[in-house]
C-alpha cells in the first residue's frame, strides 16, 4: 500500500480505522459501552466469527496475503507441493533402524512388520527432501539477479517436503513464502519461511487460490491426500483452461505410477491422451530447474 497513506485513499480528512479503534478503546466503561452491541464491528471478534460473516472472512483471506505480497512486489512464484511426512535422509535412516531393531526383538508382531515396511518405503523416497531443498536453492539464488523476473519459492509452510523447499531458499539467503493452515491437530510453520511471508489460512479454498495466483510453475513431490488434492485441482484448472498454461513437474515417476493409473483413465475414456501432457515427470532438481528456466524465457 502507498507509503504516503496506509488508508489507501490519499490524504483524506477522515480518521483511519486504526485511529478510531484507538479512540474506542479509551472510552470510559458504562453499562452501555460495555455492551457487545457498542463495539466497533471490525474489532468485534464475536461478530466477525458469526456464520453470516463468512463472505467477509473469505474476502479478508484473499486480501491479506495479496496486499502483503503486492507490497513486497512478489508477482512470480514456483509452488512446491509434497508430503509433510517425508523426512530428510538421515532421519529416514534413523527411523528405519529403529523399526528394524523393534521387529528383531519381536519377530511375530504384525504391526512392527507393517511399521518396518513403511519405514523402508519412506527411506527409499527421502532423497526427494534433498532434491526439493536443492531446487529451492537454485530458484532463490537466481532471484538475486535483478535482470530477471524474481521467482519466489512458495510452499504450504509445513514440515517434510515443504520444510525442505523453504530451507533450500534460506540456505542461499533467499526469501520464501509459506501458506500454513489451521488444523484440529497442532500445525505451525517451519522455521525456514521468511517471517513476514508466513501466512495462515482458515479456508483451504483461499489457500489454494493463492498457490496459483502468481505461479509460473508447479512442482509436485510424492505425497498423500493433501498433495493429491493440490495436484488434481491444478490439473483440472489446466485441463479446463481456467488458468494459463504452466509447467507441472512431477518428481518420482515410479511412485506416482504405482499410486495412480493415469493410463487406465485414458483407456476408460475418463481423460484424453493429450491430458497426460499437462504434466511432466522429472527426477532431479537440475532437470526441473532447466524446464522452469526455459518456460520463464531465461
Amino acid at each position: 500500500m502507498s507509503k504516503k497513506d496506509k488508508r489507501g485513499f490519499g490524504n483524506v480528512a477522515f480518521p483511519s480505522a486504526a485511529e478510531d479503534a484507538g479512540y474506542a478503546r479509551d472510552i470510559a466503561e458504562t453499562p452501555q459501552t460495555a455492551s457487545s452491541s457498542y463495539r466497533l464491528a471490525f474489532t468485534d471478534e464475536d461478530f466477525m466469527l458469526q456464520n453470516e460473516l463468512r463472505p467477509v472472512r473469505l474476502q479478508l483471506e484473499l486480501l491479506k496475503p495479496e496486499m502483503a505480497m503486492q507490497e513486497r512486489e512478489i508477482d512470480a512464484t514456483v509452488v512446491i507441493f509434497g508430503s509433510a511426512r517425508i523426512p530428510e535422509p538421515s532421519e529416514a535412516e534413523r527411523e528405519f533402524a529403529l523399526a528394524e531393531a523393534a521387529l528383531a526383538a519381536d519377530v511375530d508382531n504384525a504391526g512392527l512388520v507393517k511399521l518396518l515396511k513403511v519405514a523402508k518405503n519412506r527411506r527409499a523416497i527421502s532423497h526427494y527432501y534433498d532434491e526439493a531443498r536443492k531446487l529451492a536453492a537454485l530458484i532463490a539464488q537466481d532471484a538475486k539477479d535483478a535482470e530477471k523476473p524474481r521467482l519466489h519459492v512458495m510452499t504450504g509452510g509445513g514440515p517434510g517436503i515443504m520444510e525442505a523447499a523453504n530451507r533450500g531458499a534460506d540456505d542461499v539467503g533467499g526469501e520464501s513464502i509459506g501458506l500454513n493452515i489451521v488444523l484440529p491437530h497442532e500445525q505451525r510453520p517451519n522455521a525456514w519461511i521468511t517471517p513476514d511471508l508466513s501466512f495462515r489460512f482458515h479456508y483451504f479454498a483461499l489457500r489454494k487460490m493463492h498457490f496459483l495466483m502468481r505461479a509460473k510453475a508447479l512442482v509436485v513431490f510424492p505425497g498423500g491426500f493433501g498433495t493429491l488434492d493440490e495436484f488434481f485441482e491444478a490439473l483440472t484448472l489446466l485441463q479446463t483452461q481456467k488458468v494459463k498454461s504452466l509447467p507441472v513437474l512431477v518428481f518420482g515417476k515410479s511412485f506416482w505410477q504405482s499410486v495412480i493409473n493415469f493410463d487406465e483413465l485414458v483407456d476408460q475414456g475418463m481423460i484424453s491422451e493429450e491430458d497426460l501432457d499437462l504434466f511432466s515427470y522429472v527426477e532431479s532438481a537440475d532437470q526441473a530447474w532447466s524446464i522452469i528456466r526455459q518456460h520463464c524465457g531465461y
